[in-house]
């Protein structure tokens, strides 16, 4: 994160990092809000030693914003949208639980709610969980958000218990040569669907 902030680019870190219930098997994902230029991203990650070991342009569903992907290890990965985010896809991070690098220097946690639909409450000790599952405005008070977002998760993930993860809409791998915008480019110019968010997001 201070690699990306040296460079001005301001993220979050969000989901477990920021809960503070973390695991050895918790990933370590940093997020970009506002669509920044790809290359000042890698350009402040090699600058400071960081390896970019895969680079991915993911769209979750035909509607859902473009996302550049930057793995950097196993389990650590830096990401950012290729287009403008629309207020529901920015609170989905404040959903899960987002803190700045400063509030990760002073060691804030704050409360989200995972996978499960559980919401994770730090406690000075440790933290408290509990289902939102009817409790669903009570738990977009507490996180600051809107009670749109938390039915359109409970939806997604209760959906997805039901019928199994059923993969994302588009997955693209870019080769060293290729940089995002490029590809994003190409993907548009050969699908509808990646034409049309593109186009809702500049309005």
């Amino acid at each position: 994160m201070e690699a990306l902030e040296s460079l001005n680019l301001r993220c979050i870190a969000h989901g477990s990092i920021a809960r503070g219930d973390v695991t050895e098997k918790s990933d370590v994902d940093i997020f970009i809000p506002s669509p920044p230029s790809s290359f000042m991203v890698e350009t402040a990650l090699e600058q400071n030693g960081m390896p970019i070991n895969r680079r991915i342009i993911v769209q979750a569903t035909p509607s859902y914003a473009i996302k550049a992907y930057i793995e950097i290890e196993e389990n650590v990965s830096v990401s950012f949208p290729l287009v403008k985010l629309r207020p529901l896809e920015r609170e989905f991070y404040k959903f899960g639980g987002e803190i700045s690098l400063e509030e990760l220097k002073r060691n804030i946690r704050v409360p989200g709610v995972d996978k499960r639909l559980m919401l994770i409450e730090p406690t000075a000790d440790g933290h408290i969980e509990s289902s939102i599952i009817g409790r669903e405005e009570y738990a977009a008070r507490l996180l600051g958000v809107s009670v749109d977002i938390v039915w359109d998760r409970v939806k997604a993930l209760t959906r997805r218990d039901e019928i199994g993860r059923t993969g994302v809409f588009l997955e693209r791998e870019l080769s060293p040569e290729e940089s995002f915008e490029l590809v994003l480019k190409r993907l548009a110019d050969k699908n509808p669907a990646v034409r049309r968010r593109m186009k809702a997001s500049e309005k």
